[in-house]
């Protein structure tokens, strides 16, 4: 049966490439909106581009919406402040238009129009629009399929010691989307950083010949190894936010425990934090399933497979 998904995003390279990914299994997955939110970039050039990418695979059905511009009680902090667009590839300013309605309605609407318990929502920024529709209309957890996100960490963090970045973005959202009662399943730094391909991989995805495969490969190739390499050993480059589609497509691929959940907002050294209570030591009842490891091979595989398949991307230029 084919899934249903919402997909709040911050594009982001990852994020585009989990966009492609998305966009590239209409048989498996039907992308019901994207919703996009001021993280790794500002909110309009997060918009800007998950219009491109929407637009290139041709794609113009699925609606994307604006959504919070900034997170609920801190300043946003982006982490690219020296520019919001894509790097590695040139793509035209979007033909496609901002969807009417802020992402916060939309998220609401949209799993309201569906059957309960039929919606994923993936989250794969810092969770600001989840929060805010989850506090609009509380019973959206529940109606939920359930909420994969990226973010935090069993241990230490990659934008403070303490802290991942999409949880520190905006800790207070975190901490009502964990609070929510939702179904949530969690992939911390720990499982994206297994999550690797190499440049040898990244050149046989652009010797596919379909215009995806060399719009992935572009956006890979400009997305290097970063921080993450040197602090944690990860030699490669760890796709973070394509784990949760890959989860949707395939979740035999990923392995992972429920566990207790919170999340530090007080702290001057670790706000953002997941406290993630692996050895049940606090008495508190699992709240989120903490997907640890990954099938790296069949991963690589599936990405290949999906990215290199999709091959209208130039159609989504026309207004007709």
């Amino acid at each position: 049966m084919k899934k249903k998904i919402l997909i709040d995003c911050d594009p982001g390279q990852d994020d585009a490439i989990a966009l492609l990914l998305a966009l590239s299994s209409p048989e498996d997955v039907d992308v019901l909106a994207v919703t996009t939110v001021a993280g790794n970039v500002p909110q309009d050039a997060a918009n800007d581009n998950a219009r491109q990418i929407v637009e290139a695979a041709d794609r113009r059905d699925v609606p994307v919406h604006a959504g919070c511009v900034r997170p609920l009680l801190r300043p946003h902090a982006p982490y690219f402040a020296d520019h919001g667009r894509l790097r590695g590839v040139e793509l035209p300013p979007p033909l496609l238009e901002v969807s009417p309605g802020h992402a916060v309605d939309a998220i609401v609407e949209t799993v309201r129009s569906q059957p309960p318990q039929s919606v994923t929502l993936c989250a794969t920024g810092p969770l600001t629009n989840v929060a805010v529709a989850l506090t609009k209309d509380p019973e959206l957890a529940q109606l939920l399929a359930g909420i994969a996100l990226v973010g935090g960490a069993i241990g230490l963090g990659n934008d403070t010691p303490a802290a991942e970045f999409n949880m520190r973005s905006d800790p207070h959202a975190a901490a009502i989307v964990l609070g929510s009662g939702a179904n949530i399943t969690m992939f911390a730094l720990e499982v994206c950083h297994q999550a690797v391909v190499h440049a040898d991989w990244v050149s046989k995805l652009a010797r596919r010949s379909t215009t995806a495969a060399e719009l992935a490969s572009a956006l890979l190739g400009d997305y290097g190894t970063g921080e993450d390499a040197e602090r944690y050993r990860v030699f490669g480059m760890p796709l973070y936010d394509p784990c949760v589609i890959a989860w949707v497509l395939a979740p035999e691929l990923f392995t992972g425990a429920r566990h207790p959940v919170e999340i530090e907002l007080e702290g001057r050294l670790c706000q953002g934090r997941t406290v993630v209570d692996v050895d049940r030591r606090t008495g508190a009842a699992p709240n989120a399933t903490v997907v640890t490891d990954v099938d790296l091979g069949a991963l690589r595989e599936l990405l290949h497979d999906r990215l290199g398949g999709l091959r209208s991307l130039d159609a989504g230029r026309s207004r007709d």
